[in-house]
């Protein structure tokens, strides 16, 4: 049995309908397009947010999708775009395969490019590597067409296998050092600069004994120790180095042990993260020394938690939440192409309670 056909639609389907009325079935991009007045490019580009269609029509679409329950179909949209709306977030651990995501820094730096990130329309894809278990960690993400750029939270121990990556895949940017001629694009801070800062500070302080407290295997932290030895070495004061593993469980034993060992041979100690600065002034207390009357303290990072520890962290700051912005600044860029530059950002001295005053 043949059914009676009515304005191209069977009488025995159902109609859409709103409030009594029947409306347009919308399907496509072109559909809607039809329904707005607009073509199904710039229908694309409003669902999309693109500033390049004015607010009025962007909300105006917007709302016609919304009305008729129409989804764009990412999937398809990301593969005619070749694009996954995916950007891969690595922690390398090369030196230190016992610190954790948790870390304060990495928490602090991650909550900031997770906002820039997610704002400019892309998901995440956290990882954790270990080089030493998985040595084409790097290979592996970047090839794995899984992401459309990678950002590097820290460059460890790992720039020979940064570099090699970067010959070929240039959506890659890392918060790290900077080395004049590299391919890689680095956002960060002048670490030597920075450990320059605190060395002047606490000799300004009255300290003639510095204490390096951090292993120095990955660059960032190699680069503050040497600006703290170039001060030293000028003025001809005593610099001990105390390496200590980054996380907090094996932290505190050694620097319980280390401190302890060398009582007497500082009175100024420069940490390599506050982290680590946080702990030497629990231990630090522990062994009967008052901060900063017997020993003076600066952290590196001005995490959050800096201000509240007792007495407050005098500490070098990186401008991480600004750092942040930039990486994934640069990483759509690069994304879209375009070659991009590495910056390299000025340390600042915080002054808070765990310094004397300028002698």
């Amino acid at each position: 049995m043949s059914s009676i056909m009515k304005s191209g639609r069977r009488l025995d389907e159902d109609p859409v309908t709103k409030d009594g009325a029947e409306i347009t079935k919308v399907k496509t991009l072109a559909d809607l397009g039809k329904i707005a007045g607009v073509t199904a490019g710039t229908v694309s580009r409003a669902l999309a947010g693109s500033e390049l269609v004015n607010k009025r029509t962007r909300e105006r679409i917007l709302a016609l999708a919304h009305e008729h329950g129409f989804q764009l179909n990412q999937i398809a949209s990301k593969l005619r775009s070749k694009r996954t709306g995916m950007i891969g977030v690595v922690i390398p651990l090369g030196h230190e395969r016992n610190q954790h995501i948790s870390d304060p820094f990495f928490m602090t730096l991650l909550g900031h490019l997770a906002d820039e990130i997610t704002e400019r329309g892309y998901s995440i894809v956290l990882e954790r590597a270990i080089p030493e278990e998985k040595p084409d960690w790097l290979d592996r993400i970047c090839g794995s067409g899984m992401v459309d750029g990678v950002i590097l939270i820290g460059q460890s121990n790992q720039f020979a296998t940064i570099e090699r990556i970067a010959e070929t895949y240039r959506p890659l940017v890392a918060w790290g050092s900077y080395q004049e001629g590299q391919l890689h694009c680095a956002v960060g801070t002048d670490n030597r600069a920075g450990g320059e800062i605190a060395a002047r500070r606490l000799l300004a302080g009255g300290a003639t004994r510095l204490a390096f407290l951090g292993e120095t295997t990955g660059v960032e932290i190699a680069e503050r120790f040497a600006g703290v030895k170039d001060v030293a070495d000028e003025v001809g004061a005593s610099l001990v180095h105390l390496p200590c593993h980054m996380s907090f469980e094996l932290m505190t034993g050694e620097l319980e042990s280390l401190l302890a060992q060398h009582d007497g041979d500082f009175d100024g100690i420069i940490a390599a993260s506050d982290l680590i600065a946080m702990t030497a002034l629990k231990v630090l207390y522990g062994l009967g020394k008052r901060v900063p009357e017997d020993v003076q303290v600066i952290g590196y990072d001005d995490l959050p938690l800096a201000a509240q520890t007792m007495p407050p962290l005098t500490t070098i700051h990186q401008d991480i939440s600004g750092g942040a912005r930039e990486i994934v600044q640069r990483l759509q860029s690069a994304i879209a192409g375009r070659d991009v530059a590495s910056l390299v950002m000025a340390p600042k001295l915080i002054e808070r309670e765990t310094t004397r005053g300028l002698a």
